[in-house]
């Protein structure tokens, strides 16, 4: 084994780790504080521009596999990432800092992820996802958007949560931009090094992208989710996770089935069987939490996630 090209490819992950932290924490402020000066809720916030910006890695991934025609990076890289969102990523932040969990979110966005993330699976029974099944997951992409523009114009006229910081507009827009372009650019750096060093150590391509693909594009959520429930944005926590996977799999997964048909593997339906579940024990953890994710339901989550990596492996 390279000692050097091994000690060069570790400095390059705590670069991009250094990238990921400052960036969430700019990012976080600055979005949070640009839905307070506009009276959006911070929910909506979270759902889409939170969701959407950690996302993009997920999108630069799963979108260049589909050019490049390796649906097993495309469509593993989408359900691994949905998987660590909820057992890893919501599963620390819990750990680290309860987190209250909107009556909304119960009520409609975590029975939504969990209906799509079943479509997903009927839509990849023949085999592939092609141009009608893409269409389709645009659709609902579109009716999603739908809903968040009611709920925000519904909503609007809501006070900002305290504990959201107060910046000027020009100095929020300025940290939301420098801020998610740190997230991108420490989560490419960090997926780059993390997939030299897995495949140093001869780990096969499935399991990579299952895992440490879908975990480095996932870094963007967990850094965020974190620095977001730790400042008591609970709801920019959540919606990230939330959103985040909705758009993994309609917009993401949509838009590159548009591109060219994508393959979907038998051996897929086991991990999508596992993000449904997953996104069932989100709900039913914030039921009996009484809308709240507590400590004990964070643990729960990680301990389920080894449980499924022991499997995968």
């Amino acid at each position: 084994m390279d000692i050097l090209g091994l000690l060069l490819q570790v400095l390059l992950l705590a670069i991009g780790f250094t990238l990921l932290i400052k960036g969430a924490d700019w990012f976080v402020d600055g979005s949070s504080s640009v839905a307070a000066r506009f009276g959006i809720p911070q929910l909506v916030i979270g759902l889409t521009i939170v969701a959407m910006g950690t996302s993009a890695p997920e999108a630069a991934v799963s979108i260049t596999a589909a050019f490049s025609g390796n649906a097993d990076i495309s469509v593993g890289n989408v359900v691994g990432s949905n998987i660590l969102n909820i057992l890893i990523i919501l599963g620390l932040s819990s750990v680290i800092v309860p987190i209250a969990v909107a009556k909304s979110t119960i009520k409609y966005e975590i029975p939504f992820m969990i209906v799509i993330t079943g479509v997903l699976i009927l839509l990849g029974n023949d085999g592939k996802i092609g141009l009608a099944d893409a269409i389709i997951l645009i659709a609902l992409f579109i009716a999603y958007l739908t809903y968040l523009f009611i709920m925000a114009k519904k909503n609007k006229e809501e006070q900002p949560e305290e504990g959201t910081k107060q910046l000027s507009l020009p100095k929020a827009i300025i940290f939301v931009i420098l801020g998610l372009a740190m997230i991108i650019l420490g989560s490419n750096v960090t997926v780059d090094a993390a997939s030299a060093i897995a495949a140093m150590f001869g780990m096969d391509e499935r399991f990579i992208g299952l895992t440490v693909v879908a975990l480095g594009t996932s870094l963007p959520e967990l850094f965020t989710s974190v620095s977001a429930a730790r400042k008591g944005n609970a709801d920019i926590a959540i919606g990230n996770i939330v959103g985040s996977n909705i758009f993994n799999i309609l917009f993401i997964l949509g838009l590159s089935a548009l591109i060219i048909p994508i393959t979907f593997a038998e051996s897929f339906v086991f991990d999508v069987i596992i993000a449904i579940a997953a996104a069932v024990m989100l709900l039913l953890c914030s039921i009996f939490g009484k809308n709240m994710l507590k400590r004990w339901a964070g643990v729960l989550m990680l301990i389920s996630y080894a449980a499924y990596f022991a499997v995968i492996i």
